[in-house]
Formats: C-alpha cells, structure tokens, sequence
C-alpha cells in the first residue's frame, strides 16, 4: 500500500509524511497529491483572515471544538491550516496557533498543521493548496485556513476558500481600514470579535455602514475582485445576493460562536442553492493551474539562461542602461547582455 493509499485509509501519520513532502515540494509529494486529488472536492474549506491581534487563532480554536461537539446532529471532523511567519534564523513556522489550540490537543478529529510562510506574499505559503488538498482528500469534512496575519496584503485566502471570513476587533485602529484593506471585497463573513471590549457597537456600525456602501443592488458577475466567465445554467438567473452578516463574537468566552457557525452553515447552503459552490471550486483550481504553471515555467526558463547573462542583463538594468521591459525581451529572445 502506496503512502496516498495510507492517507485514504485513514493513517494519521501517512498524512503528516505526505503534507511535509507537500511543503517541502518534494517529488514524493506531488505524486501523492496526483494519486489525491480526484478524491478531493468535499471539504468545505473556510478561510480566517484578519490583521495582526484580532484573535484569529482563538476564534478558530472555538469554532473547531464547537464542530466537535455541536448541540445536535453529527460531529465533523475539522483540518486547520495554520500559516505562521516564518522564523528568520531557521525559516521554520513560529507554532503560535499550536499553543493557542490546546483545547482540541488529543481529538482523533482534529488536525492541526502549522506551516511556515517563508516569505510568501498574500498570507498564505505557496504551496497551502496543496495541503488542503490533501486535507480535503483525507476525508475532513471542514478546512480552516488561517492566514499569517499581514493586514492589507491578505487576499490570496480568497481565492483557495468557499468562505471567507475576516476578523475585525475594536480598537485596533482607524474604522476605515477595512475599505484600504480591500477587506469587504473578499469578506462572505464579518466577525467582530473581542466584543466585549469599547467600541465594538461602532466597529460594528462602522462595517454595517460600509456594506451597505459596497453591496449595490445591481449584480456583478464578479468573485471576490475576479471577473469570471461563467457557463449558461452555473448560477441560478433569479439567485439572491448574499450580504456578509457581521457577527459580534467573545471568542476567549465562547460567546457568539453558535451564532458564527450558523452563518457559515448559511452561506454554505447559499453556495450550494445558487451553483457558486461549484463557481468558487473552478476559480479555486484555475488559479493554483496558473501559479503552477508560472512557476514552472520560470523553472525551464531559468536552466535556459546562464547565471552570467542573467547577471549581466541585471546590472544593465541596475545602472540605468536597460530598462525592465527591454531586459525580459532581451532574456526570453535568449540573447546576451551587450
């Protein structure tokens, strides 16, 4: 039995062998993950992003446990992503959120990966895809993917998440940081959290004001930013918008979690009633296959270009004598530096 085959029979420690190599982009994971990936398309993958402070480990804490002890119905088991920043002596993730998820430590359905953003910009490590893939294709039934915590460069989680929520706090700053941040243009979800503390009732004002400013009655055809081409009979002519709620939350107290977790089952069910399940899975897809493919393109190109030209071509650049435009013209035609 293969290591892919190890994953779908439930080995904990074949998942954890198979999401290092993933990471590490070793060959022996991208064989497992093409052995996975057509047992992938089940999770719901919820994304957690946020700026730095707002409690996003804690809030993900919460919701994890309360998915593994839900007040009816079945529990389901839940995968985090934690990408923390990376260390810059070893370059290895930091392991806060670790500390922060005691609570769920021992739980056979619950799977903690924190992973290092080596420098990745957007919150998320290069190669996160392909860990909630594997995720996905292990038989969790929700993905948590909690961002490093960058602020306005946060929107890569958008496009790997059916559901998207960004954590808001009182008193981290200016009101209108939302709007620079791009925030409500990826938001499905709004969560105020450390609601108890002053200033929450106008952070909440604030953000209910603002939404009501950037959701027009008009429909766009549009995914968080991203204008799509979507096929005749993908969405439903006369589905109705979805408005991202604000939800108020004391996720230290487990306050407001209940009603966090009933909007997420209803956008779950929005997604699935109006077709933009399937809408968000192909922007998903369609954009790992373009970063994929813009790395490995730049791979061949650069063992086409020799260290010397390509230093050559830079120092064209660096002193002014070749601007960069005429540089990538230059390196793509293969031609030496004059």
């Amino acid at each position: 039995m293969n290591i892919a085959e190890q994953v779908l029979e439930g080995s904990r420690l074949a998942l954890s062998r198979v999401l290092t190599y993933i990471e590490n982009d070793q060959p022996e994971g991208r064989e497992a993950l093409k052995a996975l990936f057509p047992h992938t398309g089940k999770a719901h993958i919820v994304g957690v992003t946020g700026a730095p402070g707002t409690g996003k480990s804690s809030l993900v804490n919460r919701l994890a446990y309360y998915y593994r002890h839900p007040p009816e119905g079945e529990p389901k088991r839940v995968a985090v992503v934690a990408v923390d920043p990376s260390s810059p002596f070893t370059g290895g993730a930091i392991l806060g959120d670790r500390i922060r998820m005691r609570d769920l430590a021992g739980d056979p359905g619950v799977f903690i990966r924190s992973m290092a953003s080596r420098g990745a910009l957007g919150g998320l490590a290069r190669t996160t895809a392909g860990l909630v893939q594997a995720l996905d294709a292990a038989g969790f039934d929700i993905v948590f993917i909690e961002t490093v915590g960058a602020g306005q460069a946060e929107v890569d989680v958008a496009r790997l998440a059916h559901t998207t929520l960004v954590v808001e706090a009182p008193g981290l700053g200016d009101d209108v940081q939302a709007i620079k941040a791009g925030i409500l243009e990826i938001a499905d979800i709004l969560v105020v959290n450390k609601a108890d503390r002053p200033g929450a009732d106008a952070t909440v004002r604030a953000l209910t004001e603002m939404l009501k400013m950037a959701h027009p009655t008009q429909e766009t055809i549009m995914h968080h930013g991203q204008r799509m081409v979507i096929e005749v009979g993908a969405r439903r002519e006369d589905a109705p918008l979805w408005v991202p709620p604000v939800v108020r939350t004391v996720a230290v107290e487990n306050e407001g979690i209940d009603d966090l977790a009933q909007a997420i089952a209803r956008h779950r069910a929005h997604l699935q009633e109006t077709g933009e399940w399937q809408i968000r899975d192909r922007v998903r897809l369609q954009s790992e296959l373009e970063n994929l493919l813009r790395d490995t393109l730049m791979q061949r190109w650069r063992a086409t270009v020799s260290a010397d030209v390509y230093r050559a071509t830079l120092e064209q650049v660096f002193s002014r004598r070749l601007a960069p435009s005429d540089a990538v013209a230059q390196l793509l035609d293969g031609a030496p530096a004059a």
